[in-house]
């Protein structure tokens, strides 16, 4: 069977992950062969290149500019027709707003990843809207509530991503030479956040639990995530603020963009992403709880789905002092750190084992064309 997998691949996060994931994990699943088709070079276009995967420019594509968004469909059609391709995956309203329709009309089973709660409201949204998919896969079951606003008579399916455990061999190793590079004592506590920069994920309601532990000694805090938007510049500078006038700007490393997340998450003990929006999924929390940190986050969206009280702590979403005593009581008490960790792997690989998904996925598709041709027939 052969997939298609279309994205615009301007920025780099949860979807971007998850298709270096499919792409990486080829051999898991032989019967599947996962080429993609993006708008844009760069990051993950070269990640997916260096990966051994077929990838296909479709040119930049701005909808303010139509002619971009004509060009593109018109190499999309012509790469459909050269290529003997089974299914279309569009990831996100973005593409199949654009796409779409171009897979439809070359008789291709469409299917629509789903990985954010659509509203149906915003423009991108309601041209997405004008081309059912044959099947919507959701991310997770928070996702698939809002589906039906979208297409309420397409079936849809939830799947969880495949997300591998990048964990190193010698993780005592690994520890050293990060805390190294890092100036971060052995013995500190280290809570990581690695995310995009986006306000919703709470980093700046991290700092502000954080400031209220200033005076609790033997803790450092990393912030991983890039600037990839201007409005995410802006939101950096008022972190790097906030910290200096929290008192705790010595205690607050801004990492920037990294591609040894697996490496830092190792060498940290807690991982703390105190969303004040839903998560549609969250990948880092599963990447978290593989490489065997307690995952404390807010209790919405699908983080009710990820973390409970076996592998972390959920926080009520806003609820500053509970965030703050939550991360004192992981700080002090390293048992507690211990037993989490412990069963946190197990539930990270239950979830999201990439064997498992990629099968699962597989089973969707294979379906899904066996469907289409006996209608067609």
């Amino acid at each position: 069977m052969k997939v298609l997998h279309v994205y615009s691949g301007n920025l780099f996060g949860g979807i971007e992950t998850l298709l270096l994931t499919i792409a990486r994990g080829q051999n898991l699943v032989p019967q599947m062969q996962h080429s993609f088709a993006l708008c844009f070079e760069g990051r993950l276009s070269n990640e997916l290149k260096q990966s051994g995967a077929e990838v296909f420019q479709l040119g930049n594509v701005k909808m303010s500019r139509p002619w971009t968004v004509l060009k593109a469909r018109v190499k999309l059609k012509q790469i459909l027709r050269k290529s003997d391709f089974d299914v279309v995956i569009c990831h996100g309203c973005w593409p199949e707003a654009i796409f779409g329709s171009v897979a439809k009309s070359n008789n291709i089973p469409l299917v629509f990843w789903c990985h954010d709660t659509p509203q149906a409201k915003h423009l991108v949204e309601k041209l997405a809207k004008l081309t059912p998919p044959d099947l919507t896969i959701a991310n997770s079951f928070y996702t698939q509530s809002s589906i039906d606003l979208l297409y309420p008579k397409t079936p849809s399916e939830v799947l969880y991503c495949p997300v591998t455990a990048n964990v190193p061999q010698d993780k005592q190793a690994v520890r050293n030479t990060i805390r190294n590079n890092l100036n971060t004592p052995e013995n500190a506590v280290v809570i990581i956040q690695s995310s995009r920069l986006e306000r919703w994920k709470g980093q700046s309601f991290l700092l502000e639990a954080l400031g209220q532990l200033r005076d609790l000694p033997n803790w450092i805090c990393w912030i991983a995530g890039g600037v990839q938007k201007t409005e995410e510049n802006d939101y950096f500078q008022e972190l790097k603020n906030q910290a200096q006038e929290l008192g705790i700007g010595d205690r607050v490393l801004f990492l920037g963009q990294r591609s040894d997340v697996a490496n830092l998450l190792v060498a940290a003990d807690i991982h703390c992403q105190p969303n004040t929006g839903p998560e549609p999924f969250g990948i880092a929390l599963i990447e978290a709880l593989y490489s065997g940190l307690p995952v404390v986050t807010t209790n919405i969206g699908a983080a009710l789905e990820i973390s409970d009280e076996s592998c972390g702590r959920l926080v009520q979403s806003g609820n500053l002092e509970s965030l703050s005593n939550t991360l004192a009581e992981l700080i002090v008490d390293p048992s507690i750190r211990l037993k989490l960790a412990s069963f946190g792997r197990a539930k990270a690989t239950n979830m999201c084992d990439p064997q498992r998904q990629l099968s699962s996925l597989y089973e969707l598709l294979a379906n899904l064309v066996s469907s289409y041709l006996r209608l067609r027939s």
